[in-house]
């Protein structure tokens, strides 16, 4: 394998696409488009992003926080790469310029717009729920054999560990039955910047660094994770289990989020009186104040809104966003050549200047305290883990079984053809289509579900 280098850690080529003819969008612009006509994207328009989803106040959903970060993304992307070319690109080829100039924007924005396309319902309590559901019921006896000794160490590993990072690797490349070959056929180049965490479950592990503190590919999708690994000289770090360092766009895709996520929660929290416009405007003032901003021109356009705290605090948003960008790409540009060779320890945003970082902790600090910890997401993540543990507990045995019971085969006879697994299937596989079905629903579609197994409700002709 070749030195990781900026020349070679890109690839227009797809998975399961032949070469074509030349066309008028890149090969990167067409992922962006492939994934927003997308119905796994569409459907995150109804999975929870932190809060509940709306009901008199909007606030951001899955699919809203990723057209955010999709943005923010771009904007990075465009200012790395004219950083590159403007270091190193007397010596690379016009193809790689023009990479560097207009493709890695498209690549960035598109792995961002999918970064949570893997994600199950009811946000990040629907993952906890999948790996609860497997590690609870380990001794639960399916035909005489306890679930655990369906799988091996490594597959099971995958289930009581789940990852809606892993997940989201799984749903745009999988062949599922009835589907094309090649899953969602992005570049290599764009999923591999969705990749923050290139390992397998067995080898992730919190205190060994950032590229192995969850997992990136389940052991059903681990060839085609290699192969992508391969086409773009990601460096090994550990053979077996496989483990890769980071590939170096991950690391723009991870500031994005961690931007988008801080700062657009801090607004939703306002938005719904979690947090009072005063804590919520003095914190993004400190931060803008700690980043440079102009005061004066802030305070007259503030006092421009002074009748709409709402508004006030959108456009202090705005403004914050754009200096954390601005602040992250000076951390990626001093940086760039390990972050290249995946040695770089840390994400971007991490080590922004000091006394921004201070001022945005405080925005942390109070989030955990008074958003995350709120008891209207405390109801969701609970309502989530009813839901999930309750489709599973219908799902798996029935699955599993040599002979489901009369139930057990009309619940099966229920699912899409694309989730159906075979009789030649591994126990392994056939439950993975479970948690392709359960982890592609929506809040709504899960709860609906979950209350016909339970009889709570009957839908004739849906």
């Amino acid at each position: 394998m070749a030195k990781i280098s900026w020349e070679n850690c890109f690839s227009g080529i797809r998975f399961g696409a032949k070469p074509g003819e030349e066309a008028a969008r890149t090969e990167y612009e067409r992922d962006y488009d492939r994934i927003i006509y997308a119905s796994p994207f569409r459907r995150l328009q109804n999975k929870t992003q932190v809060f509940p989803l709306p009901d008199a106040v909007f606030v951001h959903n899955r699919l809203t926080h990723s057209l955010e970060v999709a943005s923010v993304g771009r904007s990075m992307a465009k200012m790395c790469g004219k950083f590159l070319i403007e270091k190193h690109g007397q010596n690379w080829n016009p193809s790689t310029k023009q990479f560097y100039a207009h493709d890695l924007s498209s690549v960035i924005s598109a792995a961002c717009l999918a970064h949570d396309i893997g994600n199950p319902p009811f946000g990040h309590s629907g993952e906890a729920a999948i790996g609860q559901f497997f590690t609870d019921r380990k001794n639960l006896d399916i035909d005489g054999i306890n679930l655990r000794a369906y799988f091996d160490d490594a597959c099971w590993n995958d289930l009581t560990r789940f990852e809606g990072n892993a997940n989201g690797f799984r749903l745009l490349t999988h062949q599922f039955p009835t589907r094309l070959p090649g899953g969602f056929r992005l570049t290599y180049t764009t999923l591999a910047a969705m990749a923050k965490y290139p390992c397998e479950a067995i080898a992730s592990n919190g205190g060994k660094g950032l590229h192995r503190k969850k997992f990136g590919f389940f052991q059903a999708d681990k060839d085609r994770f290699l192969e992508m690994a391969d086409r773009l000289n990601m460096v090994v770090d550990q053979d077996s289990p496989r483990v890769y360092l980071r590939h170096p766009y991950v690391s723009l895709l991870e500031a994005a989020d961690d931007i988008c996520y801080l700062i657009m929660d801090w607004e939703d929290a306002h938005r719904l009186g979690i947090i009072s416009f005063e804590e919520a405007q003095s914190a993004l003032l400190n931060l803008l104040n700690a980043a440079g901003s102009d005061r004066e021109r802030t305070a007259s356009y503030l006092d421009g809104l002074r009748e709409d705290k709402n508004e006030s605090i959108a456009y202090l948003r705005a403004i914050a966003i754009g200096k954390l960008i601005h602040e992250c790409v000076e951390v990626f540009s001093k940086n760039s050549e390990e972050i290249l060779r995946g040695t770089y320890p840390n994400a971007l945003i991490d080590d922004i200047p000091e006394e921004i970082s201070h001022a945005l902790k405080t925005i942390k600090t109070t989030s955990i305290e008074k958003i995350y910890r709120h008891a209207s997401v405390a109801r969701i993540e609970l309502s989530g883990f009813q839901v999930i543990t309750g489709l599973l507990d219908a799902y798996i045995p029935a699955v599993l079984r040599k002979k489901p019971t009369g139930a057990e085969k009309s619940l099966l006879q229920l699912l899409p053809g694309q989730y159906r697994s075979m009789e030649q299937d591994t126990p392994y596989e056939k439950v993975m289509s479970i948690l392709d079905f359960v982890s592609g629903m929506t809040d709504i579609y899960a709860l609906k579900t979950f209350q016909e197994l339970k009889g709570i409700r009957i839908s004739l002709y849906s």
